[in-house]
């Protein structure tokens, strides 16, 4: 490992290595990212191909929505026992063989088992749960710009390879296009085996912006203490008004992200007639400008009231959903479109990452944010799967575009229930 050599070079220079540990998770979070976005590229051929059904496809894809949420505390967990480098080192390599073996499927059950199981399985060990894990342990400051920064990379890597995954599925096919998801995967995996540290007190350091140093916590005494972890969590957490208002609003987070635009953007367009590698490059837009808004969340979150940043976020979001059915679907209101859709893409997750922190401790704010992240997947299946319904059944995606814009509207005034109030902090428990 390079690591400790690389870290005693930066301390020279004074730079903290929580920032070299920030690039490696930045960068892993971009590749799965890649893997979990491609398949909005996927629907049509696999449709053309294999002959089965949007909705059918849809089903898979909700499948691994679904896991990639349930996954994120219990990711939480293992990395908290078995450590970030560990946890992330194998979620990559099963990622890779995941898509690997996706090459070779011919029946529908083999798309659920890969796409749906070993897919969700994989990505939900590398989810936000990661940045937010490495955030909280290696910055006591700029904790929300680094929160922008890993949300940013993790919803942008999702868009931005689209529009050449389109192009090469178009050209040479899906699986040749896939293969590039592959190549830079492992190379994530490199980075991630060479310079990944667990904790800042690893390498004798304090969090950026601390002097303190922070002990790593008793580890569980047996399996079933460390998979009771995060039930422990929701047990105390589902007591607040504040976890359930943040898990409400993060499933519509998910259900007008994710699971709708995301999954059937290509599809969407493609019923107006836009070829599928415009519509990724529209994506591509909505990613660049993702990055740009997420991260400047993250700044606001160390600066402002994050229940009023919400409120905006959420609100400006369902009126940019609910324009789209009424946008005539041509270059110059899809360019707004995905402009001003795209600054609020997941500009939500800060400051519902720094509300966890702020109201249940830095101690259990991975394990708690993996539940209300639970939440963020539950709602992008739930619209993955009901969007490919409504489109096979009713032949339009404006229901499902509707009902988003609503459900954001609703969001953006329920998030304003949490009220100022001291931190919610959760007691430990013993393992």
């Amino acid at each position: 490992m390079l690591g400790p050599a690389l870290a005693r070079y930066l301390a020279k220079r004074n730079i903290h290595y929580g920032w070299a540990v920030a690039a490696v998770t930045f960068l892993v979070m971009l590749s799965t990212a890649g893997a979990m976005g491609s398949a909005g590229v996927l629907i049509k051929p696999l449709e053309t191909e294999f002959g089965w059904s949007n909705a059918q496809i849809s089903l898979a894809l909700a499948i691994r929505l679904c896991l990639f949420g349930l996954l994120g505390p219990f990711a939480a967990s293992f990395m908290n026992h078995f450590g970030v480098r560990q946890v992330v080192s194998a979620a990559l390599v099963l990622i890779i063989a995941g898509i690997a073996a996706s090459f070779y499927m011919t029946e529908l059950w083999h798309l659920v088992a890969i796409w749906g199981v070993v897919l969700g399985v994989g990505t939900g060990m590398t989810a936000l749960v990661l940045g937010a894990t490495v955030a909280t342990r290696w910055f006591d400051k700029r904790r929300g710009l680094v929160v922008g920064l890993m949300t940013a990379s993790n919803a942008t890597g999702q868009l931005v390879f689209l529009p050449l995954l389109a192009s090469l599925t178009e050209t040479i096919g899906w699986r040749s296009a896939l293969t590039l998801i592959i190549v830079i995967l492992m190379a994530a995996f490199t980075l991630v085996l060479l310079l990944m540290q667990d904790r800042p007190g690893d390498l004798g350091l304090a969090p950026f912006g601390s002097k303190q140093m922070v002990p790593a916590p008793p580890k569980a005494k047996s399996f079933g203490a460390l998979l009771m972890a995060p039930i422990r969590a929701l047990s105390d957490a589902a007591k607040t008004n504040t976890f359930w208002v943040l898990f409400a609003t993060f499933f519509v987070c998910g259900f007008s992200t994710n699971g709708l635009i995301q999954t059937h953007w290509v599809s969407i367009c493609g019923d107006v007639g836009i070829a599928a590698v415009a519509a990724a490059s529209l994506l591509a837009l909505i990613g660049v400008f993702d990055l740009i808004g997420t991260v400047g969340s993250g700044w606001l979150s160390d600066r402002y009231d994050n229940r009023w940043l919400l409120f905006w976020f959420y609100g400006l979001r369902g009126l940019s959903l609910m324009f789209l059915p009424l946008s005539g679907f041509n270059i110059y209101t899809l360019s707004i479109f995905a402009i001003f859709y795209g600054l609020d893409w997941v500009a939500t997750v800060p400051p519902t990452v720094k509300l966890s922190a702020e109201r249940f401790g830095p101690e259990r704010a991975s394990l708690v944010f993996g539940w209300v992240f639970t939440g963020h997947q539950l709602g992008a299946a739930s619209a993955t799967f009901l969007a490919g319904a409504s489109r096979t059944s009713l032949e339009t995606y404006t229901p499902a575009l509707i009902a988003a814009g609503m459900l954001c509207i609703v969001a953006a005034m329920l998030v304003l229930t949490i009220g100022r109030r001291q931190p919610e902090a959760l007691v430990p428990q013993p393992a």
